[in-house]
């Protein structure tokens, strides 16, 4: 298999090959470790067991992001503080009550070592934790080591529009586009950038990993960071459908297969995926299926829609899949169809997830997905070249 060699951040550590600097990072520190259940080695040994045993390392505390250290929490759900059963530890949640690690927190920690599995998507709330914890760690004057990670679904291809003013969120904290094609690592030395930290910043790579790998091309086993992420094809589409959120229409959270189905009680299966296969969506086939979630939208009621199977994930753009996804329900069902309002901010949802209120406004117009999508190009360009100089992988 293509990068059966590949050695993940935390790989390096449990085999003491660590680059320099960030062994020297680690060396006699007293340690807090943000992670959670997908904190695992290739062998699935855990991150938190591992820096707990290790000679010259002081695990202090553990940090946990939306899901909790343990993955057990769903999607917004707000996650308390603890103390983690099997080591031990204080376990503070930095989705609740707090976002970001406090001074009290900190207090008797020399380094932050972060090891989360990032999707590859700017909804996606890992890189925010991260981000805000490289502040606090700023603050704090102490140092802030990242482990990194592939990207899932490759650090090629870039997709969406960039994260406009105004519509900033934990769903979208920085100016990146929907699929930024980076790793966590290299995301954390560009939020460095951005925000201008003053930060003792060091990144232990993945060996051996090349841009054009996908997840699955890795050698590693597939531990689903969050309760929803399945599987492969479910962060292929994500991009995508989870645009859907932001809508009357279910994404499958409820279900087996939450992200790779799309409908709704009033919708009818097959008119829904002739109507998409007519598209001309490179990549994808559209499944007319029914399916009843059993918690979030729609929980119990049997929903119409399609299941979508990826046949070419390298021609596929999900982004430009799931404007699709919201624009056959707009033409085929517009009485029943509707963006979810504004429910505890001033902006709906869907433009927080989108970056930008002009994408509804266009859809609900009746413009081409593709003229929508083909102002993102000077965007993604500018991107580009603005993240050249912090790549870390060929």
């Amino acid at each position: 298999m293509a990068g059966a060699g590949t050695s993940n951040g935390v790989d390096l550590l449990a085999a003491g090959r660590l680059p320099g600097d960030v062994a020297a990072a680690l060396k006699g520190s007293r340690v807090g470790l943000i992670t959670n259940h997908a904190g695992v080695t290739k062998t699935l040994g855990s991150t938190v067991d591992l820096l707990f045993q290790a000679d010259g390392i002081d695990l202090r505390a553990l940090f946990g992001p939306e899901h909790g250290v343990r993955g057990n929490a769903r999607a917004g759900e707000k996650v308390g503080d603890g103390v983690d059963p099997v080591t031990g530890l204080p376990v503070y949640s930095l989705y609740g009550e707090n976002r970001k690690p406090t001074r009290e927190m900190l207090a008797g920690i020399d380094v932050l070592v972060m090891d989360l599995q990032d999707i590859g998507c700017r909804y996606f709330t890992y890189i925010y934790t991260m981000a805000l914890s490289m502040e606090a760690a700023a603050t704090a004057g102490i140092g802030f080591v990242v482990l990194d990670r592939p990207n899932p679904i490759n650090g090629i291809t870039r997709e969406g529009g960039i994260l406009g003013e105004g519509f900033k969120s934990f769903v979208g904290l920085y100016p990146i586009p929907v699929r930024h094609g980076l790793t966590a690592g290299e995301l954390a030395l560009l939020f460095k950038q951005l925000l201008g930290m003053d930060l003792e910043l060091t990144v232990a790579p993945v060996e051996g990993w090349r841009r054009g790998m996908w997840f699955d091309e890795t050698g590693s086993i597939w531990v689903p960071p969050t309760p929803n992420s399945t599987c492969i094809e479910m962060a292929t589409l994500y991009p995508g459908t989870c645009l859907v959120e932001g809508t009357n229409m279910s994404e499958g959270r409820g279900t087996t297969m939450p992200f790779r189905v799309v409908g709704a009680p009033w919708i009818e299966p097959h008119r829904f995926a002739d109507h998409l296969a007519r598209q001309g969506i490179e990549g994808a086939l559209f499944r007319p299926t029914y399916f009843q979630p059993s918690y979030s939208k729609h929980q119990s009621d049997v929903c119409g829609g399609v299941q979508i199977h990826v046949t070419d994930r390298e021609a596929l753009r999900p982004v430009r899949l799931g404007l699709h996804l919201v624009r056959a329900a707009l033409e085929l069902y517009p009485h029943d169809f509707a963006f979810l309002p504004p429910s505890g901010v001033s902006r709906c949802f869907f433009d927080l997830l989108v970056g930008t209120d002009r994408v509804r406004e266009e859809l609900l117009a009746g413009p081409d997905v593709e003229a929508i999508a083909s102002r993102w190009e000077e965007g993604l360009e500018g991107f580009s070249s603005q993240v050249e100089a912090i790549l870390l992988y060929d």
